[in-house]
């Protein structure tokens, strides 16, 4: 939300009357205000101000909402929030009806995967000091997630001989034990060529490990939490607001196959679902993202 004197003159009456005569707890109120916030700066974006939007605008923020990757309950309480907004301008006499009433939260609907944009992947990439052994592996490590979308437990389970690099493959072992082969593009190979080169000799102090990826402190091999905390460091180091896992660039890698044309059944395979349904869950991203693509650009949207 702008600042207080800065923010509309009906969203802060709302904000008074659910302060002062509903008497709501200021957390209450702070979420009030923080949903209002969002759209406040939709309507910006269109020139307006939310006092004017009507029906079929309301139904394109809700979208952009799941398109941002918030969760069922966060899009349903953002929806009754515009909805007792809009109720309080028609009893003022602001409005005559209001255009909320018909807009609803999505039922049944799955949360969507969070996912980074092609310039968030490029940032999160660039961020490990690959003059240090451990910046390198964590560069190879990263490089790789991203260009195979492999769970992070396969990754950190891969032993050198599972990577093929002048082939460009690998072999992981996935859930239920299953083995399968990804391919690996060359930028992947290229840092995972270096690190086995520079990085992981240093790393290894002199032990032996069939391991691919070793931590730096004794040798042994990367743990899932230890992985954990370096793409955790460098996504605050790339200045990525949301909430990043190792998880993130799996459902990246995925989305943006799917994105630039991919089967659906290849992705399938390349993540190492067992039933395509569970796949199917990033075409549910690319419907909601090609509607607020319309909803923002289109002349008569």
């Amino acid at each position: 939300m702008p600042d207080h004197e800065d923010a509309p003159p009906e969203v802060l009456g709302f904000l008074d009357e659910m302060r002062v005569s509903r008497r709501l707890a200021a957390n209450t109120v702070l979420a009030y205000r923080r949903d209002l916030a969002r759209l406040c700066a939709f309507a910006a974006r269109l020139d307006l101000v939310p006092a004017v939007l009507d029906r079929g605008q309301l139904e394109a923020f809700v979208r952009e909402l799941m398109v941002s990757g918030l969760s069922p309950r966060s899009v349903a309480r953002h929806v009754a929030s515009v909805r007792g907004f809009y109720r309080f301008l028609v009893l003022e006499g602001r409005l005559m009806a209001s255009p909320a009433d018909d807009v609803h939260a999505p039922r049944a609907w799955p949360a969507l995967p969070r996912f980074l944009s092609l310039d968030e992947v490029d940032r999160l990439l660039e961020q490990p000091d690959a003059g240090r052994p451990a910046g390198l592996r964590d560069r190879a490590l990263l490089e790789l997630l991203y260009a195979t979308g492999m769970r992070v437990s396969e990754l950190v389970g891969l032993r050198v001989g599972d990577v093929d690099l002048d082939r460009g493959l690998l072999t992981c072992l996935g859930k239920g034990a299953k083995e399968r082969m990804v391919p690996v593009g060359e930028a992947a190979a290229a840092w995972t060529r270096s690190y086995l080169a520079s990085g992981r000799p240093v790393l290894l102090k002199r032990r032996e490990s069939a391991f691919l990826f070793l931590n730096a402190r004794d040798g042994g091999v990367l743990t899932r939490v230890g992985f954990w905390k370096i793409i955790k460091k460098y996504g605050r180091q790339a200045g990525l607001s949301r909430e990043l896992s190792p998880h993130t660039l799996r459902h990246s890698f995925a989305t943006h196959l799917l994105e630039r044309g991919a089967d659906l059944r290849v992705i399938q395979t390349l993540l190492g679902h067992a039933d395509l349904s569970t796949t199917q869950i990033y075409t549910h991203i690319l419907d909601a993202r090609l509607r607020a693509i319309h909803d923002e650009f289109h002349p008569r949207a």
